[in-house]
């Protein structure tokens, strides 16, 4: 079996208050899309498929695909969900054809990233129609998480609602659709 990843054990808790928050992240989530027509989907950003498997079982989308550059979450993932299609993938180079998905998401993977503006460039890119993108709302995610685990998690970006907003405003053709900030993060939905 693969290694367990950190995403892995966050989706899998048995604490109560970490289910909390997983379910309530999923709940506004999957409001903001619930009625959007699409029917192909990219997870730029995968792990292990958990966001792709709660789009497939809500019936948003026909298609999913996902990508991520962790052998260990695809691995884990295939055992999990192994109807998904996850594989191996580059978010800097996706490597699809200009407008190749109505959807793009990407959650919890920019505020990792060296060079989130040319990650966003290519999800942009690949998109035809819609990204719904999630960061930690900062700096109320880094409180959290350090008074109730003690853990850093390897963020190197760090936005708050606004200014995470700002960013996508400023480097991209999309335009805002819908904002949620299901405590501790910030999910925009966007079209072009």
């Amino acid at each position: 079996m693969a290694a367990t990843t950190t995403n892995f054990e966050k989706h899998t808790s048995k604490n109560p208050l970490k289910k909390f928050f997983i379910n309530n992240y999923f709940n506004n989530f999957l409001e903001l899309i619930s009625d959007l027509k699409i029917e192909t989907v990219l997870d730029a950003g995968c792990g292990e498929g958990f966001t792709l498997n709660k789009l497939k079982q809500n019936g948003i989308g026909q298609k999913y695909e996902g990508i991520d550059y962790s052998e260990d979450a695809i691995k884990l993932g295939r055992k999990i969900y192994p109807n998904l299609d996850i594989k191996k993938g580059d978010i800097y180079n996706l490597l699809y054809k200009e407008n190749s998905f109505d959807l793009i998401i990407c959650t919890e993977v920019l505020e990792h990233l060296d060079d989130p503006q040319k990650a966003l460039s290519d999800i942009l890119r690949v998109s035809s129609r819609y990204i719904l993108l999630t960061v930690p709302n900062e700096p109320w995610f880094t409180l959290f998480n350090f008074t109730q685990w003690g853990k850093d998690i390897g963020h190197i970006n760090h936005w708050s609602s606004f200014s995470f907003q700002k960013f996508i405003i400023h480097n991209s053709k999309f335009r805002i659709l819908r904002k949620k900030h299901p405590f501790p993060w910030t999910m925009i939905l966007a079209e072009k």
